[in-house]
């Protein structure tokens, strides 16, 4: 299972139209640093959006690109490009500055409409995703009679993309399991959580055979926010996958610098890295005070703490038992 991660593209809708080149460099290395390299970026509706009378965001398209130059052979980093907007001088200047996809967009039911944006990035030598979005407006047989289209015409990899956070886990697996069976190329899940479901969604789409999620830090997104980049690793290292990722390194990132810049625009983490290691560990709330404590005493990590303690006794951990384990950590 690989992670697709868009909080620098959909993750923008939180701050305006687009992060600012700081915050897009800085995020750009938490991702990476963590392991996680497939990468969109950009304004929030995708390349070519100010010049077709999009909302205005800090950084023109080139200024996106320019701000991932030194990440561009460290990650697959890409741009969205809704079909309607198509511009082949900015699909080859993106070629030019190295991105690796363009992932392009439009309603399920528009496919043919793609079929020139879907040329113009493989003939300007970029990987050619594609979304299907507001997927659930047809039915499963009718999406995957549409995903096929869509390869015939060069797609290399298709999202699912629940627009409006509408589906439940039956529906997508099924989705995604049509799908899977109708083309060759990755089949992937982007889900809302407007019903809480983004993440169960997500897990019922790997299990129906979904390659690839997308997902966002902290869940940030337009409207009620993307399946959280960082719980739905911890769910998926839960049953065994993902464990390229180190989410260790991601939640520390979250907590020392996503969350202190994210708070200048009002946003907070919806589920705090520390929260979300009780639900990975299993962990009561109510034992945290000694884990804090033990954890100051011995210098080291709150997180692996508890999880290390968990893994031992859930159902009630000694104080013995969390300060050994401290011992152990400390070395």
């Amino acid at each position: 299972m690989k992670i697709m991660d868009c909080t620098l593209r959909d993750g923008a809708n939180v701050v305006g139209s687009g992060f600012s080149e700081e915050m897009t460099r800085m995020i750009t290395e938490g991702l990476i640093a963590s392991g996680i390299n497939i990468i969109e970026i950009g304004h929030a509706t995708g390349l070519g959006s100010m010049k077709n009378g999009g909302k205005s965001a800090p950084v023109t398209d080139e200024g996106y690109m320019e701000a991932v130059q030194p990440y561009v052979e460290r990650a697959e980093i890409g741009m969205f490009q809704l079909a309607r907007n198509v511009d082949e001088e900015l699909i080859h200047l993106a070629a030019q500055k190295k991105l690796s996809f363009l992932r392009v967009g439009a309603n399920a039911g528009d496919g043919k409409s793609a079929e020139r944006a879907i040329k113009c990035v493989r003939d300007a030598g970029l990987a050619a995703k594609y979304s299907m979005m507001k997927a659930y407006v047809l039915t499963p047989d009718e999406l995957a009679e549409e995903a096929a289209l869509l390869e015939s015409y060069g797609v290399q990899a298709i999202t699912i993309m629940d627009s409006a956070g509408f589906m439940f886990p039956t529906q997508v697996a099924e989705y995604t399991e049509k799908m899977v069976a109708a083309v060759s190329v990755p089949v992937g899940f982007h889900g809302h959580s407007n019903l809480g479901m983004a993440q169960a969604n997500a897990i019922a789409a790997a299990r129906a055979g979904a390659g690839f999620v997308d997902c966002g830090l902290m869940g940030m997104a337009r409207s009620a926010g993307n399946i959280t980049t960082e719980g739905i690793i911890a769910a998926f290292q839960r049953q065994g996958a993902c464990i390229e990722y180190d989410l260790y390194r991601l939640l520390t990132f979250i907590d020392d610098k996503l969350i202190p810049a994210m708070a200048a625009y009002g946003f907070h983490a919806p589920v705090t890295p520390l929260d979300l290691v009780l639900g990975w560990s299993g962990c009561h709330s109510s034992f945290l005070p000694l884990f804090r404590e033990a954890a100051q005493e011995k210098h080291v990590d709150l997180y692996r703490l508890v999880v290390e303690v968990s893994a031992i006794d859930q159902k009630m951990p000694t104080r013995a038992l969390i300060w050994s384990t401290a011992e152990k950590l400390a070395g």
